[in-house]
């Protein structure tokens, strides 16, 4: 069985502990990380710790690795047919600098092989793209490049509208229109 590698990273031109406060905030009241302004919070059962359930959107997961400011790894108890984990580092990358990274690893069995590239991905993709450009405006005041979510992202989105009360954990609901200004108040649209 094949494995499904995605990676996203942003360098950031600020030290590690200031973007490892941001990774321990994850899931949590004050979460800095996610951009659950725009998508399903992450959610745990207890502050984020070894052991702790949660998940967001249709995912759960359970933090399997924790070290604070530093890594958490998330492995996937659901959908069915999800088998893998997904993970955040701090990595140091010279003085001042630093990469944020998320890696998802997945093994999808049975119809997760169709569900992951035709909805998983996409959504996975635009959500991830969110979360570092939240992390990287609170961090240095501006993004980089303007976010937009292409077309079949917005499409995705308006097709999860039905289920998002069953998603609703912290009052998400999918925006009807999908177009929005920047968390941050940049003005950029979605």
């Amino acid at each position: 069985m094949r494995a499904v590698v995605n990676v996203h990273a942003r360098p950031l031109p600020v030290p590690a502990a200031r973007v490892g406060a941001l990774l321990d905030t994850l899931g949590g009241p004050d979460d800095r990380l996610w951009a659950h302004r725009w998508w399903p919070p992450v959610w745990f059962d207890r502050p984020l710790s070894t052991g702790a359930r949660g998940g967001h959107g249709p995912v759960r997961y359970t933090v399997s690795h924790y070290v604070p400011g530093r890594w958490v790894r998330l492995g996937f108890t659901g959908p069915r047919g999800f088998s893998g984990f997904c993970e955040f580092t701090v990595e140091p990358d010279g003085p001042g600098r630093t990469v944020l990274r998320n890696t998802l690893v997945l093994r999808p069995h049975g119809v997760s092989w169709t569900a992951w590239p035709l909805f998983f991905r996409p959504m996975h993709d635009a959500a991830l793209e969110d979360a570092l450009d939240r992390v990287e405006s609170a961090l240095t005041g501006r993004v980089a490049r303007a976010p937009r979510w292409s077309g079949y992202v917005r499409l995705l989105r308006a097709l999860c509208r039905p289920f998002a009360g069953r998603w609703n954990v912290r009052g998400f609901a999918v925006p009807p229109d999908g177009v929005h200004a920047m968390a941050a108040g940049e003005g950029r649209t979605r």
